[in-house]
């Protein structure tokens, strides 16, 4: 017997779905800005900072890049309350991508720095620029032009994956697909939509951090002009 397709289900669970896209563009919005915030503090650590601190950050970097995102989220989630650190499921999901894409926006960012030519930083002594100053405008600006496509990339696999948080009872999108194929028992159609929902974010969310990247790079190099 040939399986017959049905979406009629959409009209009554669209709401489910409109929530869960709202939730997971939450996470990425709020994990994507301070996960890459830490990432320029890691890799400005490991590149130019005192050793000790190289150190811990390198340890920090090689424990997340090395374990399944989703033990991190059950850690953060499930063994941190025994500590006494206790929070909401979402709050748990936006600090474990907030710590995943710290350490992997780390490494891609330090590429770029130590990519940077040492005459850079020396004009920018000469110039009397601090050493902060140099490192932000001389260092930082240039580098993350290098390894913006990288980066974006990156960002887009953490929302990706941020699909696991549903472990954990967050309503995002793959939440709104578990949700709704228990209620219509139409599986397939529910994860079709999601897979497709999914992959328009993705496209769209790559899209946009490419033409942010270009913004402001056009306006830091109409700056320095």
């Amino acid at each position: 017997m040939s399986y017959q397709f049905n979406f009629d289900w959409i009209a009554t669970y669209w709401p489910v779905f409109i929530a869960g896209i709202w939730m997971t563009i939450q996470l990425i919005v709020v994990g994507g800005i301070v996960g890459i915030a830490l990432g320029i503090l890691c890799a400005w650590a490991r590149s130019e900072g005192p050793k000790w601190l190289g150190f811990i950050t390198a340890i920090y970097v090689e424990l997340i890049r090395n374990t399944p995102f989703l033990i991190q989220l059950f850690f953060i989630f499930y063994g941190l309350p025994a500590l006494g650190f206790r929070m909401t499921e979402v709050q748990a999901a936006m600090l474990a991508m907030v710590i995943n894409l710290g350490a992997y926006s780390a490494e891609i960012i330090r590429a770029g720095l130590e990519a940077t030519p040492k005459g850079q930083v020396e004009a920018g002594a000469s110039l009397a620029l601090s050493p902060l100053q140099t490192f932000r405008h001389v260092v930082l600006v240039p580098a993350l032009q290098k390894i913006w496509p990288a980066l974006c990339s990156q960002v887009v696999i953490v929302m990706l994956g941020s699909s696991v948080v549903s472990q954990i009872a967050v309503e995002d999108l793959t939440y709104a697909a578990n949700f709704t194929q228990s209620r219509s028992f139409r599986a397939f159609e529910a994860y079709f939509v999601s897979t497709l929902i999914y992959l328009a974010l993705a496209i769209a969310l790559r899209f946009a951090l490419l033409a942010l990247g270009d913004m402001i790079f056009a306006t830091k190099r109409r700056a320095t002009r």
